[in-house]
């Protein structure tokens, strides 16, 4: 285990972890568990690559790892040829909206397009240049005028609501690419951003009346799945993180006009209308059961997303159902990923580790008595703390963890349905696990 970690990829992990953040680098460092769950949506990546379509929801409490688990998948669908985009979802980014909504939440995800070669998003230039260069060498090998092939290529956009001005555009770009005018790439790199907000603006920089509007969110990300695959790349996954945004909506025309966007995309995505694209979507268990306020509060999507009767009769977990709920991390489990945490943080050297092995059971035991099972359920909270006892005694290697393991302040995560039990100034007992779980704790 003793392999070597770049000093500014060992930041990046624990700065991030230390945040309550996933980190953008160094996954492979620290994932442990959930395998189960992971082959399950490999075999979806997969199967977007064959142009197949997918989409699924990852369901999870706060800090359980939502995050870190759709982050790890987009890595492995990168790496097997398909671009991703991402954005949280927020009070100012939803999937419907009047205000700007949709299209600011549009805007994002298209900034965090990403690649194999260009991970961490801003890939959008690329994948043009990437088209415009393979419809160069084709033309070349065959004879053709670039121009025509080019324009053939993406005539298939025009099949979809919106094809022909993200044609125009695309067109505009390789133009002022052809002729060196940089403002026009611009100018065009802006309108498929979605941040043109007046067709006056769009019609006075690019001659097209239309621009990306709030209604035009899926037929966009429609468009974009066809584009990345005319680029030469495998398809299109888009996720989607924090959709509990939705379930705080306080009108219920509005939250339900959400709710009705989620069912055409999962309609249409699970007919096979189109190819070579998938969605993944989080949330917490409230934002999915809540009959008031969650998605079974509206009856098409509750009958498309309830449990699996079978599985549930046995006691068993369906990993192709629509919904994966993200099982908690074993007591094994979360000790290996403190092993693996505690690696990062001597940057692979195990020479430089600050605790031995009897001191992670201790930590972990610490956990389970300070806030109950919430220590292995939610582990966000428990690796920051962790973090924040290696970075004590990294700095102050006169203590001995021994000595202040103790003293290590554990808060537990609050759960939507705790809030209103907190604000009303009621305390929050842990749940009762067994605390001792450790005295039969054992590695196989």
């Amino acid at each position: 285990m003793n392999r070597p970690i770049k000093a500014k990829e060992r930041e990046t992990i624990i700065q991030s972890l230390k945040s309550g953040v996933v980190p953008r680098a160094g996954l492979q460092h620290i994932q442990v568990g959930r395998s189960e769950e992971l082959k399950s949506f490999i075999k979806d990546v997969d199967t977007i690559a064959e142009g197949g379509t997918s989409f699924r929801f990852v369901i999870g409490e706060y800090g359980s790892g939502k995050t870190f688990f759709m982050s790890l998948i987009r890595s492995i669908a990168l790496e097997k040829g398909l671009v991703t985009m991402h954005a949280d979802l927020s009070p100012t980014k939803r999937l419907h909206g009047s205000d700007g909504q949709p299209r600011m939440l549009l805007s994002e995800m298209v900034s965090n397009l990403a690649t194999r070669t260009k991970p961490d998003g801003n890939a959008l230039q690329n994948i043009l240049e990437r088209f415009l260069s393979s419809a160069k060498e084709e033309a070349n090998s065959t004879g053709r005028d670039a121009y025509d092939l080019i324009s053939e290529k993406l005539n298939e956009l025009n099949d979809y609501t919106g094809g022909y001005n993200f044609i125009s555009v695309v067109k505009k770009y390789l133009e002022g690419h052809e002729t060196g005018n940089e403002q026009l790439m611009n100018d065009s790199l802006k309108w498929l951003k979605a941040e043109y907000t007046t067709r006056t603006d769009s019609f006075r920089d690019l001659g097209i009346r239309e621009f990306i509007s709030d209604s035009s969110f899926y037929n966009t990300l429609k468009l974009y799945s066809v584009l990345v695959r005319k680029a030469g790349y495998k398809g299109l996954l888009v996720c989607m993180d924090e959709m509990v945004n939705l379930y705080k909506i306080p009108n219920s025309v509005s939250r339900r006009a959400n709710y009705e966007e989620i069912l055409s995309m999962l309609n249409n995505t699970l007919q096979g209308t189109f190819s070579n694209i998938g969605f993944i979507m989080s949330g917490t268990p409230e934002f999915l059961t809540d009959n008031i306020r969650g998605l079974y509060s509206y009856e098409a999507l509750k009958s498309r997303l309830c449990e699996n009767a079978f599985s549930k009769q046995l006691g068993v977990t369906d990993y192709n159902s629509v919904v994966l709920r993200l099982s908690p991390l074993t007591r094994e489990e979360l000790y290996l990923l403190l092993v693996n945490l505690r690696h990062v943080f001597a940057g692979g050297d195990e020479e430089k580790y600050l605790v031995p092995d009897e001191a992670l059971l201790a930590f972990l035991h610490h956990c389970a008595n300070k806030i109950g099972e919430s220590y292995f359920r939610t582990p966000r909270t428990t690796i920051k703390s962790f973090l924040d006892l290696l970075s004590v005694l990294e700095q102050y290697p006169n203590y001995k963890w021994s000595d202040i393991i103790a003293s290590v302040d554990v808060q537990q995560d609050i759960e939507p349905s705790q809030v209103k039990t907190v604000l009303s100034g009621k305390t929050v007992r842990p749940a009762s696990d067994d605390a001792d779980g450790f005295t039969t704790f054992k590695l196989e």
